[in-house]
């Protein structure tokens, strides 16, 4: 039977809620994530877990009781308050998980000629999560995330990815001598500029190649733009200022997929 835990002063829910920190998940290379499709989408995927809390009045639906009853996680029934405590919403789902933290290595992303996406200090959590969800659409080979790039375990980034987090490598390392290694491997570097670049239809997109996506104010950095045989802008044509950094990271990625299929 899963133990049943009612009280916000309980040790293994202070241990949780410390989740909610960077500085926490770094310490116990643990993240929490909350409802029942993120805990479903890990599940499937097989990422290892160290517990599913549930609230006691959850109403399982047939697929995820079907998840998790293969399940080999310690399961907890937490009340109400608990829930309310652990949750990062304002209206609490009823259901978390406590979720190892995945290393990966740039080594597992450069088999082959992929593409790869890689993220120059993009600070908006919503956004860097719809780029790995974005990313794991078009069915890229992973992300890369420079740094001064939002922790990939905010509790916000994760909501974004939409489960995208659980199926595609993102791995975080320094993006300067990610892109001289890569450039070493035979990957052509692509990133978005407003100087000296070219429509992004414009170029082929074979082989291997990183798109580069820069920090929403300003840009890509320009000791990244010195190593990057290509540049590219998307055309406004109405009165916005520019495209959201994830809009257009979706834009050139499916133009890259669009011309390798």
């Amino acid at each position: 039977m899963p133990e049943t835990i009612q009280s916000v002063q309980n040790a293994k829910v202070k241990e949780w809620a410390k989740l909610s920190t960077k500085k926490g998940r770094e310490k116990e290379q643990a993240f929490l994530i909350e409802g029942a499709h993120l805990v479903e989408e890990a599940l499937k995927s097989g990422t290892s877990m160290r517990a599913i809390l549930l609230t006691e009045d959850y109403s399982l639906n047939a697929n995820f009781q079907q998840f998790l009853s293969n399940a080999t996680t310690p399961i907890y029934w937490i009340s109400q308050a608990v829930s309310e405590k652990l949750s990062e919403t304002e209206t609490p789902q009823g259901v978390f998980a406590v979720v190892e933290m995945k290393q990966h290595r740039l080594a597992e992303l450069t088999h082959g000629s992929p593409v790869l996406l890689l993220l120059d200090a993009v600070q908006d959590p919503g956004n860097l999560g719809t780029m790995i969800r974005t990313a794991d659409a078009a069915g890229i080979g992973g992300v890369i995330l420079g740094r001064g790039t939002v922790d990939v375990y905010n509790p916000k980034t994760v909501r974004s990815t939409m489960g995208s987090l659980f199926h595609l490598p993102v791995v975080q390392a320094d993006l300067l001598s990610t892109c001289e290694e890569l450039v070493g491997q035979g990957f052509r570097l692509i990133a978005t500029s407003l100087e000296g670049a070219v429509f992004y239809d414009e170029p082929v997109y074979g082989g291997p190649i990183a798109i580069i996506i820069g920090n929403e104010g300003n840009g890509v950095s320009e000791d990244i733009l010195a190593r990057c045989q290509t540049k590219v802008k998307i055309p406004i044509f109405g009165q916005a200022e520019s495209l959201n950094a994830a809009t257009a990271a979706g834009i050139i990625l499916y133009e890259a997929v669009r011309q390798r299929k």
